[in-house]
């Protein structure tokens, strides 16, 4: 006898983490999403380089959370699985635009630039979330992300229209140098759907905290 599946909505508590303090003084407001397997209070820590006074930072964490070790010592976090991706993907899309409306809901967004990072995995998931469209960005960073199936899978070019778009990756990254041919096409197609600026570094795969450094110093000039 076959079993069924049943699908039930549950109210679920998630998490995120925020550097530095929202005042009349902000002027930005970052939004940092984590990769596979990572923690949000870990992964903000990227970001102290780049703090001041105007400057903001927010970091959703990923719903599920598992072990990440056979000791059970090690935590991570994961945005999606094949498993109803489509389901998961409306779950963290409206949890990302609570998150959104709870940091801006007593600021004038007119007067604040958002700017949006993903690494890795976190790459789908903000464009994901963008051609949602509850939000936009003045800047985009996508960080050593991947799409199997192009980055028009997960957005249209149309909603990054009026956004400034970077692509950063590592020249010695572990997941993109096993299949470079597959990843020279990837970013190939990538700079005719979206026309980013790439900017490649000389790293794996992570997000360095120079080369993050640099890229924001080189817009102030």
């Amino acid at each position: 006898m076959n079993s069924t599946e049943h699908l039930i909505t549950v109210e679920r508590t998630a998490r995120y983490q925020t550097l530095g303090e929202l005042s009349p003084k902000t002027k930005t407001i970052w939004f940092a999403l984590h990769g596979y397997g990572q923690l949000a209070k870990f992964f903000i820590r990227k970001f102290n380089g780049i703090m001041d006074e105007e400057t903001f930072i927010v970091a959703p964490e990923g719903i599920s959370r598992f072990y990440l070790d056979n000791k059970y010592d090690r935590i991570g976090a994961s945005w999606i699985t094949r498993e109803h991706r489509d389901l998961e993907a409306d779950e963290y899309i409206e949890f990302l635009n609570s998150v959104y409306d709870k940091i801006t809901q007593d600021i004038d967004v007119q007067n604040i630039t958002i700017n949006i990072l993903g690494f890795s995995q976190g790459c789908a998931t903000v464009c994901r979330w963008l051609n949602d469209g509850h939000i936009s960005c003045k800047k985009l960073v996508l960080w050593a992300g991947f799409f199997t199936n192009g980055i028009t899978d997960m957005i249209s070019p149309k909603k990054l229209e009026e956004t400034e778009t970077y692509y950063v990756y590592g020249e010695q990254d572990e997941f993109l140098v096993k299949y470079p041919e597959i990843s020279e096409a990837f970013r190939s197609q990538m700079k005719e759907d979206i026309k980013p600026t790439v900017i490649p570094f000389e790293g794996t795969h992570r997000v360095d905290e120079k080369v993050l450094k640099e890229l924001i110093d080189s817009w102030k000039k």
